[in-house]
């Protein structure tokens, strides 16, 4: 699972109607399709019905990237973003939603999840929004029917987020069909329901996180439940000897420089699997883990100690890991 936070919303601008089918053992039927400058898949036992399958999951793949990619200037993030005023703005229910859930990450963490953010991204290279950061995210007003800035130039960023979002509302969508068995997979993030057809539980691989490294550093099992990964293998660069995250401390407003290679998280949705991996990995290869112990969040961290690779598990963690 090599995807990082920021690799969300890149390249979204490629046609999303393309899905392809086949079985794996006779018992597996497996859908996929692009999403976010990634892909999606879904594992789903034999007799799913394909097509309604893949146009509900596509459609919402389209709309949450039309709602939250700070990419578009269409969206209504960018619109949000865009307006230099303190008025109340009007926006969808979802995006009330994903800002509701971040908000709370943020608090939880202290900060160190903050979609307000977003400028200081975008000054390393990560991503689109170049304006210097402004207001706090506690004051970002959420009403029953629109978002308000605490400054005109405030912005959102919603990447270390909106794909968790995502992902549970493809989950949701299945339930809804009457799928009670099934693996989706969104950008390295997955959720697992029920049980594969083999009996067995749904199973995940964490991938070795040094870049250039191939394999996985362990397997895990999950039961209704997601598992998000966040690490600088795939969204960073070397410079001047000095590896720079798409990952930002918000203490220094810079990106993070430790050993941590990369944090595993689960939690009973993707979204806050998602926005924890994040904040936990911000916090570093000290702080991460004592706050993932403190609140009891099953979460691994591969730390870099020379040429080798440390695990440290909180919770209950070890107790998903196979072998």
């Amino acid at each position: 699972m090599t995807l990082t936070r920021r690799a969300f919303i890149v390249g979204s601008t490629c046609s999303l109607s393309a899905t392809r089918l086949w079985a794996q053992g006779g018992d597996l039927v497996v859908l996929e399709g692009p999403a976010f400058g990634a892909r999606w898949r879904v594992s789903l036992p034999v007799g799913a019905n394909a097509d309604v399958v893949a146009s509900k999951l596509t459609r919402i793949i389209m709309s949450v990237d039309a709602m939250m990619s700070p990419f578009k200037p269409t969206s209504e993030i960018s619109i949000f973003n865009s307006n230099l005023t303190t008025r109340m703005q009007p926006v969808s229910a979802d995006i009330l939603t994903t800002v509701t859930e971040a908000k709370r990450i943020a608090q939880i963490t202290h900060g160190a999840f903050d979609p307000t953010l977003g400028g200081v991204t975008g000054r390393y290279g990560f991503g689109p929004i170049d304006s210097a950061p402004a207001g706090r995210f506690q004051d970002i007003v959420v009403s029953k029917t629109g978002l308000q800035k605490s400054h005109p130039a405030q912005t959102l960023d919603l990447c270390g987020i909106a794909k968790g979002f995502a992902l549970d509302q493809m989950s949701a969508a299945l339930v809804r069909l009457g799928h009670r068995d099934f693996f989706v997979e969104l950008g390295g993030e997955v959720f697992a329901y029920g049980l594969h057809p083999e009996g067995r539980a749904w199973t995940a691989g964490i991938e070795h996180p040094i870049a250039g490294a191939r394999g996985l550093q362990m397997a895990v099992r999950l039961d209704r439940e997601a598992l998000a990964t966040s690490g600088d293998a795939v969204n960073s660069y070397l410079h001047a000897g000095h590896r720079y995250s798409h990952i930002i401390d918000p203490q220094i407003q810079r990106p993070t420089q430790s050993a941590l290679a990369s944090v595993s998280v689960f939690a009973p949705d993707a979204v806050t699997a998602d926005a924890f991996a994040t904040a936990l990995y911000a916090m570093g290869p000290r702080d991460g883990p004592d706050f993932a112990h403190d609140h009891q969040i099953p979460a691994v961290f591969l730390v870099r100690e020379h040429v080798d690779l440390r695990e440290v598990m909180t919770a209950d963690f070890a107790k998903r890991r196979i072998g």
